[in-house]
């Protein structure tokens, strides 16, 4: 398994073409995190980015568990860890 670090590191990596690849899977999380980006000033991967960032600091101990036990039968880590922590940053907004 990866290490985490690895993980976030790909995660963070994936942001750019994160969107490309949710458009054609889940079109309804492209608008919120497009209407929330743009709430923020930001573009759909600067939000990942962000989403990315503030997991990393503020997830509770609770939320790292669920993404870790969600990562284990992972075939893709990276974009896995991605959608997390999008849908985790939606959540605060």
């Amino acid at each position: 398994m990866p290490m985490l670090g690895d993980i976030l590191a790909a995660a963070r990596g994936s942001a750019g073409t994160f969107q490309r690849w949710l458009q054609a899977s889940d079109s309804d999380l492209v608008d919120r995190m497009g209407a929330a980006a743009a709430n923020l000033g930001l573009s759909s991967s600067g939000y990942a980015r962000l989403a990315v960032a503030d997991f990393s600091r503020f997830a509770s101990e609770e939320d790292w568990a669920t993404l870790t036990s969600s990562l284990r039968d992972s075939d893709d880590p990276g974009t896995v860890c991605l959608l997390a922590m999008v849908h985790w940053r939606l959540a605060v907004s």
